[in-house]
């Protein structure tokens, strides 16, 4: 079995090969493994009840989520049986149940349990044989990324660089058919400069429910009451604002208000694009004691190639297409319309690839 890519789905497809007794071969565009989830908080998660999944990701494929979510629990463990470390078993957030792991050490893990890894080989853009597409979405190809998600400028890439498509494009080259919610994207509102893989945390501005929310012309354009506990809805508003650029002007109660890292002015006071009222380009309004400069960025696609729920990627006629699988990234659909664990996606259909290829 060839497995394209070296990330979670990746590495939990070939280790899961291998535990059913068939050697996988991976091929991995960069020189590490891990993909993006190495740069990650490494919480894997699903909602607490299956209808939160459903409310929070209402354009989702149903069978796709069920999945996920009467699966995670058996990956989990089956994540610790192989060495990963746990820092946490527990999320932070009340809506969501899962593990935290440390990045480093799930990697390593996987990478012993995975067997044969060939570093700086992309995939062939027609794969032969029992093939997983884990190559982690498009975000990292700008005429990708113009052509799904349409930004009003490009956006910065808040992931590991190799992800740019190859699977996309292999599995388009066998006659796959795409997902829903191409036009969709998980990623944050980050301090607007320049940023490197160890600041992808520390430049995330996750308090805009707590703002308002202008573009760069000063015209409010997210209510910042509405902002969704995630704030994709708002990184994703952003990205069709001038420059896919935002201003977050803040009040002295906002700055008050905790949220994971601390408090709102302890983010906002470390942020190097803050400025005061009167250095915006614009009038700023009445209560605003300190403001700070964001840009969109993109972690990872949500619209992909369209997939069952044995990871099967499917052909326009719905019909799977012989020895051809996607997940991760590259599978699309299972949380279009809202948010939901990209980690626990690729870890649930990394491994359903898998056992199904060795049927």
């Amino acid at each position: 079995m060839l497995v394209a890519g070296a990330g979670l789905a990746g590495l939990a497809a070939a280790a899961r090969a291998r535990e059913l007794g068939v050697e996988a071969i991976v091929l991995e565009k960069g020189w590490r493994a891990g993909g993006s989830m190495l740069l990650s908080s490494g919480v894997v998660w699903r909602y607490r009840s299956f209808d939160e999944f459903r409310a929070e990701c209402p354009g989702g494929d149903e069978r796709l989520q069920r999945l996920v979510f009467e699966g995670l629990d058996e990956g989990l463990a089956w994540l610790e049986s192989l060495g990963a470390p746990v820092v946490e078993r527990e999320t932070g957030n009340p809506l969501t149940s899962g593990v935290r792991f440390d990045t480093q050490g799930l990697t390593d893990a996987l990478v012993r349990a995975a067997g044969e890894i060939r570093f700086n080989q992309a995939p062939e853009a027609r794969p032969v044989g029992r093939v997983v597409l884990a190559t982690g979405g498009f975000q990292g190809d700008p005429e990708l990324v113009e052509r799904y998600v349409r930004p009003a400028a490009p956006l910065r890439v808040r992931a590991n660089p190799w992800s740019a498509g190859d699977g996309l494009r292999a599995g388009l080259e066998r006659g796959a058919a795409l997902s829903d919610g191409l036009d969709e994207f998980y990623g944050r509102n980050m301090a607007d400069v320049d940023f490197g893989e160890d600041e992808f945390v520390s430049l995330a501005q996750v308090y805009g429910r707590y703002a308002r929310i202008v573009n760069e012309r000063g015209e409010e354009f997210f209510d910042g009451a509405a902002v969704s506990w995630s704030e994709l809805d708002l990184v994703q508003a952003t990205a069709h604002q001038p420059g896919a650029r935002a201003w977050y002007l803040l009040g002295e109660d906002a700055l008050e208000r905790r949220v994971r890292y601390g408090t709102v002015g302890d983010l906002v006071a470390k942020a190097p694009t803050r400025v005061t009222p009167d250095e915006l380009p614009f009038p700023a309004p009445d209560g605003a004691v300190a403001a700070v400069r964001v840009a969109a960025a993109i972690t990872h696609t949500i619209g992909g190639l369209r997939v069952d729920e044995r990871a099967r990627v499917l052909g326009a006629d719905r019909q799977p297409l012989e020895g051809l699988y996607a997940a991760g990234a590259d599978a699309g659909g299972i949380s279009t319309g809202g948010y939901a664990s990209g980690l626990a996606s690729a870890l649930v259909l990394g491994r359903a690839a898998a056992e199904d290829a060795l049927r």
